[in-house]
């Protein structure tokens, strides 16, 4: 099969996001006094959505739902200040997207971080491609990894979800993708392991961003 559209993911995909939003959440537990988490630790709390992240960045104890919430308001006014100090496009992406561009792949992101953040974050860190549609998290859609959004993404792309490749680096991502119909591919270079990815449903695993086109 020829794969006409590339739907990604964006933290830990396409843009390496992880010291920003542990910065943030850092200042965030903080401010509560509780002990910050560490650049690994957050790469595993993060992907399903700013509530999980802070839920398990909290110690035991303290995850109870106005905490919760106190923190996640925080970290949504620091990481508004400070989204672009240190995150930048992975190695290799740039040359990924221009030869998806060459070859009239159309381009997607879908992302569990709020809508609003995707769509900035999309057109300041990557804004010499297109991408025919940029989704975040809404209120009252449901994140990933339920599918809903993908398949939005391939109606309004008019591409049928088999003729996509998805390329993220979660289970969530993997789970995303199986539910949707769409070939997953698991992205090495990001916040999880090879492990994870085949155990939710992986079917390919790159090691660099342009890996994929031999897929194509």
């Amino acid at each position: 099969m020829r794969y006409r559209a590339a739907l990604f993911d964006l933290d830990g995909t396409l843009l390496d996001t992880v010291e920003d939003l542990a910065d943030s959440m850092n200042t965030a537990l903080a401010e509560r006094g509780f002990p910050p988490r560490g650049v690994a630790e957050c790469k595993l709390f993060v992907g399903d959505g700013v509530e999980m992240f802070a839920m398990r960045a909290l110690p035991e104890g303290h995850r109870d739902e106005a905490t919760v919430a106190a923190v996640v308001a925080r970290h949504r006014r620091e990481y508004s200040k400070r989204w672009a100090n240190k995150t930048r496009a992975y190695e290799g992406i740039p040359e990924l997207l221009d030869e998806l561009t060459s070859r009239g792949v159309a381009m997607a992101v879908l992302s569990n971080k709020p809508d609003d953040f995707t769509d900035v974050m999309v057109a300041r860190l990557l804004p010499k491609w297109k991408f025919n549609a940029v989704r975040g998290a809404r209120k009252g859609e449901a994140l990933k990894p339920s599918p809903g959004s993908a398949l939005w993404i391939a109606r309004k792309l008019r591409i049928a979800p088999a003729e996509f490749l998805y390329v993220g680096d979660t289970n969530t991502d993997m789970q995303t993708a199986n539910a949707a119909g769409m070939f997953p591919v698991g992205a090495l270079w990001g916040f999880r392991t090879a492990e994870e990815l085949q155990a939710n449903g992986a079917k390919v695993l790159i090691e660099k961003p342009m890996d994929m086109v031999r897929l194509l």
